[in-house]
């Protein structure tokens, strides 16, 4: 029996913002389907080339950022849809290089007029096989839910973040008048450095990517109860986008959730995430 995925997207302008500069992708990319609507549900088998699951967040009060976050998630798309290689330590490599490409693809698009400075952040998820390669520019975020219990398996790339590893309190850190501040981001510079991880996956997986427009109002907890407490993806999507726009909604929303099935091994007692979790690459500043 193949791995299969049973997937729902939703993304939301939220109550400020004027218009979405989020962009997600869910791409099947062995029949060439890819799904953009603001809200999807589908199931699909994970064949030869794999499925993404992508999103980028325009920079806010930025020129452009629907057009960036747009372009990059479409550019990786294509990029992964060429043949894959079947060592996953290859497939790293691939999925490390795609990112590259995109943010190529936006820096060279910026300097089209009204286009000056554009930027989006990045996360993508690429499920092949066993194993899920995760990659990350910005600080969207990609979780994972694992018999009852949650993590992050990303780590922003943020002005924030630094506080908290310089020993600040997180709730001091985001207090700080810079707390929207991205230590890099896709198409602001001719390159970026891709943190990339690597998990392999077990029997019941569920994976959550999401823009920081749902991060920043809705805790961690929150996410895995509104998983946990649903019988469908569809609704804990709803939950979650409904819970960051009762708390002001002042950003774009977005999230991916990703339930996970097949011919995969169980969790097995006493295994942790971190057991099953490798850092393939850190960003460093």
């Amino acid at each position: 029996m193949p791995v299969n995925l049973t997937v729902c997207a939703r993304t939301d302008v939220g109550l400020v913002r004027r218009s979405n500069e989020d962009a997600f992708v869910v791409a099947d990319l062995t029949s060439g389907s890819a799904l953009h609507e603001p809200q999807v549900t589908s199931r699909l088998e994970v064949g030869d080339r794999g499925v993404l699951l992508a999103v980028a967040d325009g920079l806010g009060g930025h020129a452009a950022g629907e057009v960036a976050s747009a372009l990059v998630v479409e550019s990786l798309r294509r990029s992964l849809s060429r043949s894959i290689p079947a060592d996953p330590r290859r497939v790293d490599g691939l999925v490390e290089e795609a990112a590259r490409r995109a943010n190529r693809a936006v820096w060279q698009a910026a300097h089209a007029p009204g286009r000056e400075r554009m930027g989006t952040t990045l996360t993508a998820v690429f499920v092949r096989g066993p194993y899920a390669h995760i990659a990350e520019v910005g600080d969207s975020r990609a979780y994972l839910l694992r018999g009852g219990v949650i993590q992050q398996v990303t780590r922003d790339q943020s002005y924030v973040q630094l506080l908290i590893d310089s020993g600040v309190s997180p709730h001091d850190a985001r207090r700080s008048p810079f707390n929207s501040v991205v230590l890099q981001a896709m198409g602001t510079r001719p390159d970026v450095k891709v943190a990339l991880g690597r998990l392999a996956l077990r029997q019941r997986d569920c994976l959550i990517v999401c823009s920081d427009g749902l991060s920043n109002k809705v805790g961690v907890d929150e996410l895995r109860w509104a998983i946990l407490r649903s019988q469908r993806l569809d609704a804990a999507c709803a939950a979650m986008v409904d819970l960051a726009k009762q708390r002001g909604g002042e950003d774009n929303i977005t999230v991916i959730v990703a339930g996970v099935s097949g011919d995969l091994p169980r969790q097995i007692a006493g295994e942790s995430i971190d057991d099953t979790f490798q850092v393939v690459q850190e960003f460093r500043t």
